[in-house]
């Protein structure tokens, strides 16, 4: 698990969150006087709040990209995307029956991560795939 301290909202930095709207502006810096570096189009789209200021966050992408984005369009409904192609298990164990092929970029939400392995609900799906091969959980994080 990542390395936590307290935020000035006594909650946990670094942690992860997801849009709240299909259409986010991130910002290069915490206020809307500064640009526009990036519009994510993607309710749900996991990321990670790296800093606090005031009502905005300095969140960080898959990818790497940092900026700010205002805390009432973010959520702590935990979600993920896959990294690559995985298989939805029926089980959290490596030799279980699949249930579906995912293919990269797939975005689901997170239902449980433990020991190693999270449950997603993807449509009309359910089922386990190991935590390596998803962006939005930390390695060794449980979520309820």
């Amino acid at each position: 698990m990542a390395q936590t301290r307290l935020g000035p909202s006594g909650l946990p930095l670094p942690r992860f969150v997801s849009l709240k709207s299909d259409r986010v502006n991130m910002r290069a810096g915490p206020g809307t006087d500064y640009p526009i570096a990036w519009t994510y189009q993607q309710i749900g789209w996991p990321l990670e709040i790296v800093e606090e200021f005031d009502f905005w966050r300095k969140v960080r992408d898959r990818d790497g990209e940092e900026g700010w984005v205002h805390k009432d369009l973010l959520r702590g409904k935990r979600m993920a995307v896959t990294t690559g192609e995985a298989l939805l298990l029926r089980r959290p164990q490596a030799d279980a029956v699949p249930v579906a092929r995912l293919l990269p970029e797939v975005l689901a939400e997170i239902v449980r991560c433990k020991e190693g392995w999270c449950r997603l609900s993807v449509g009309s799906y359910q089922g386990w795939v190991p935590e390596g091969v998803l962006y939005g959980v930390y390695p060794g994080e449980e979520v309820e």
